[in-house]
């Protein structure tokens, strides 16, 4: 990737409390880093006691530093890998204390689905300590370099999304919008834009046996321009404040616009959503997301575009009559203006 995703030096270490030992990593993180390639399909693994055990799942090469998680049987992981993109599932069984520590030369960004601590604390390092209790549907990233580390008492069941990234081994890394984007931490932020492209992921991971390697690397390109986005909102991953869309505002109109990439949707309609009017909308919309509504649902259609471009057994015509273009040349021209590219060239970009 560009210069901005090089690792970064952590400047200090994370505070601990002095009666928390740092754990032993397990086994299976130790067997994982002494492989070559990110390059693989699929894995699984959970603990057992004292000693990890590994399913491989037609795996010829997959390593990656990963979450290390204390004590590891409380837990079960699976995993999916391709070309510089990991996704690891996280599903809890018991509801003890567990912690969680990562610094690593790769990128992290963490989605809790579903988490309520009784007690605990996050902390990712150039950011203050957050006890936030309700996790769920929250996001943290974890920029290269970086220390990470957080325990809880749960109150249910957790279940996370690691998404690693390995720095100047994506596909974007070329493109000149990047190179000038800084990653920063950003600390338990909601981004529905985001979310919605890492359950995707979290679907193939979920789902193996579909080997769709493919779509797999397509979603990953996506979510790697859209972490790019968010993380130039600022440091602590926290939006201008003013004039700009409260946070429950931003997830009903994404979410909207998300379900509703195919249809043509007034701004009466979203202002009307978060109570607003349609004049101060769309001067908070900018000033959330840094582009007007219409640009951002150009942006996020073409960002599907991408996804169904992916599946061979869809033609770029029937892609563009599911996107709600009324023929093959207007699709090619949004598609083209939004991204760069023709859908035809991007899908041969693909092979």
């Amino acid at each position: 990737m560009s210069t901005s995703l090089l690792p970064t030096s952590a400047s200090s270490a994370v505070p601990r409390e002095k009666s928390t030992p740092r754990p032993v990593q397990p086994a299976i993180l130790h067997a994982l880093e002494q492989r070559a390639q990110l390059d693989g399909s699929a894995t699984e693994w959970t603990g057992r006691g004292a000693t990890a055990q590994r399913h491989d799942l037609d795996i010829p090469h997959v390593s990656h530093p990963a979450v290390n998680i204390s004590p590891s049987h409380l837990v079960g992981r699976r995993a999916l890998g391709r070309h510089g993109v990991t996704a690891e599932i996280v599903q809890a069984k018991s509801l003890d204390r567990v912690e969680f520590r990562f610094r690593s030369p790769v990128h992290l960004l963490v989605m809790c689905e579903r988490g309520v601590r009784r007690e605990g604390d996050t902390f990712v390092e150039g950011l203050p300590r957050s006890a936030l209790r309700d996790l769920s549907r929250k996001l943290t990233f974890v920029p290269a370099g970086h220390e990470y580390y957080e325990w809880q008492v749960p109150r249910v069941l957790t279940r996370l999304t690691y998404f690693y990234f390995h720095p100047g081994r994506l596909s974007v890394q070329d493109e000149p919008a990047f190179a000038e984007t800084p990653l920063v931490p950003r600390l338990l932020f909601e981004d529905e834009a985001l979310s919605c492209t890492m359950r995707k992921l979290q679907t193939l991971v979920e789902n193996p046996e579909s080997n769709n390697q493919r779509y797999f690397e397509a979603l990953s390109v996506v979510l790697a321009h859209e972490l790019m986005g968010v993380s130039g909102r600022g440091p602590g991953g926290k939006l201008p404040v003013r004039g700009g869309l409260a946070a429950w505002q931003q997830r009903i109109v994404t979410d909207y616009i998300e379900k509703n990439l195919a249809e043509q949707i007034p701004l009466a309609t979203l202002s009307g959503l978060v109570r607003l009017s349609t004049h101060y909308f769309c001067r908070a919309f900018k000033q959330s997301f840094r582009v007007p509504p219409h640009h951002y649902h150009s942006i996020r259609r073409a960002e599907h575009a991408k996804t169904l471009l992916a599946k061979p057994t869809c033609s770029v015509t029937e892609i563009g009559m599911a996107l709600g273009f009324s023929s093959t040349s207007s699709f090619t021209a949004a598609f083209r203006k939004a991204t760069g590219q023709t859908p035809t060239d991007y899908r041969r970009s693909l092979i």
